[in-house]
């Protein structure tokens, strides 16, 4: 982690300015096509949620911006960033998870498949002190249906920036597999096209 130069930093305007807010947050639903992703997870029998999410975080990695926190009230840059997923259980609920990021797919899945294991024998939220991490982008996922905008839950007027990210469910168009993807950002941290570099090179990335 390293403090960003302020005094010299291109975004300070910005980014005095979106604070000044209640709620400075932005955000945008877009689609991805998944077509080769998931026939590669049928092909090779592995989870295709694992795959989005360590091809989405590994993208996050990748777009400077996305890692840029704001932390006792100085703007930091994060080396390196997790994921910090939500995990459904068969009676309804959900509990957090924090999944440590690695660019070995197979080892972020056998990390993500022991974090399902401990949320799905447990019970209650599990706000374990991960949850409190700033080096992590919060996921979501809404296998039920197709999103077509979100809304989070935040609070305001604390110095919130972890950016969230919410995958809907995958249908198909024609003869491509889709996906929803929302994304939500500080705006004084991220603009649109850093949105945009971040989903180009996920969609990149998912493709193997």
């Amino acid at each position: 982690m390293k403090e960003i130069d302020y005094k010299n930093w291109n975004r300070r305007e910005h980014f005095e300015f979106f604070s000044k807010y209640d709620n400075p947050f932005f955000g945008i639903v877009t689609e991805i096509d998944c077509t080769e992703a998931y026939e590669l997870s049928k092909k090779s029998d592995f989870s295709f949620f694992a795959w989005y999410l360590h091809r989405s975080v590994m993208a996050v990695n990748r777009t400077q911006e996305l890692r840029l926190r704001l932390l006792n009230d100085k703007v930091v840059s994060f080396d390196r960033i997790h994921a910090a997923t939500t995990i459904g259980r068969e009676d309804g609920t959900f509990g957090f998870s924090h999944v440590e990021y690695s660019e070995s797919f197979s080892e972020f899945s056998k990390s993500l498949k022991e974090q399902i294991n401990i949320v799905k024998n447990s019970t209650g939220l599990r706000a374990i002190e991960d949850s409190e991490r700033l080096d992590v982008v919060h996921y979501s996922t809404l296998p039920w249906f197709r999103i077509t905008g979100v809304s989070y839950a935040k609070n305001h007027n604390t110095g919130e920036s972890v950016p969230k990210i919410t995958f809907g469910k995958s249908f198909m168009d024609g003869n491509a597999r889709k996906m929803a993807v929302s994304i939500e950002a500080h705006h004084g941290l991220v603009d649109g096209i850093h949105i945009a570099r971040f989903l180009e090179e996920f969609q990149n990335l998912m493709a193997g």
